[in-house]
């Protein structure tokens, strides 16, 4: 297809999906409470891998169980606070902001598992925090133009609590089956996210079921092509293929809310997704 190859392609399929998640999110979120939208994912998702687990024939339960959990825990923090954001942000800057989420994985691997960091690592991770700066145009330095600080913050917390979530995995990823980690994060999500639903449900009505149905499978095919993609293509044209997912963004963001991002949040877009590339390119040429 027009001289890109299969790994490429894969990629931008799996970019192209997880846009789409995006914004069933924001449609879906703007009467469905996010706790809510996380457990309809859950369940989708904790349907879809269960049965890709039997038809593997690997065991449900892993090995290094503990590790498994806090795999779990991060994830359905970081997806908490990112799907959240979502509802709250225009959809191009909460996605440009959770996308920083690489260069907090290497720091937090540089603590946690060791792994080498070096001063453009450090550079890199300075780039990025001002990129989320730009995005998030704080008042005090832009004066009341910018998100909500709150909001903000959480959108981060989603970025930072991915980044940990990654970083479990690469502990485990020597032990355990893609599956089996893949399986704990619905294990763990569908129960922590009932007592904030039982609290404030709200029950869908007719395209909101779609919509919701609609989150758990574009995730699954996004985490298939994304998978796939990596195996295919090289880490560092893997990431910028990855970032895709902004554009494609900013486009629903256009096309179905209107939503214009402004200046500032276009360059701090661009920071985020050089200092990312560019970090991605060089752990691939280190290895």
């Amino acid at each position: 297809m027009f001289g890109i190859g299969l790994g490429a392609r894969y990629m931008i399929a799996s970019a192209l999906f997880f846009s789409l998640m995006g914004l069933q999110v924001k449609l879906v979120g703007d009467r469905i409470p996010s706790q809510e939208i996380v457990l309809a994912r859950g369940l989708v998702s904790l349907v879809l891998s269960y049965w890709l687990l039997r038809r593997a024939g690997v065991g449900v339960w892993g090995k290094r169980r503990g590790l498994l959990l806090l795999r779990g825990v991060f994830g359905f923090l970081g997806l908490s606070a990112f799907y959240y954001s979502l509802t709250q942000m225009p959809l191009a800057e909460a996605t440009v902001i959770q996308y920083s989420s690489p260069i907090w994985t290497a720091l937090l691997a540089a603590v946690v598992l060791a792994e080498p960091l070096g001063m453009w690592v450090l550079a890199c991770a300075v780039a990025s925090l001002v990129g989320v700066t730009l995005v998030a145009r704080p008042a005090a330095l832009f004066g009341d133009v910018g998100i909500d600080p709150a909001v903000a913050a959480v959108a981060l917390a989603g970025a930072l609590l991915s980044a940990a979530a990654y970083v479990v995995v690469r502990a485990l990823r020597d032990d355990e089956h893609p599956l089996v980690i893949v399986f704990y994060f619905p294990l763990v999500a569908v129960p922590a996210s009932l007592p904030f639903v039982a609290t404030n449900f709200v029950m869908p009505e007719g395209v909101e079921w779609l919509l919701l149905l609609g989150i758990g499978v574009t995730t699954q095919i996004a985490q298939v092509c994304l998978t796939r993609g990596l195996a295919l293509e090289p880490a560092g044209k893997a990431m910028a293929i990855s970032y895709l997912q902004i554009p494609f963004a900013a486009l629903w963001g256009l096309v179905v809310f209107s939503e214009i991002p402004g200046v500032w949040a276009t360059v701090g877009a661009v920071v985020i997704v050089v200092a990312s590339t560019a970090l991605a390119k060089m752990r691939a040429g280190s290895t």
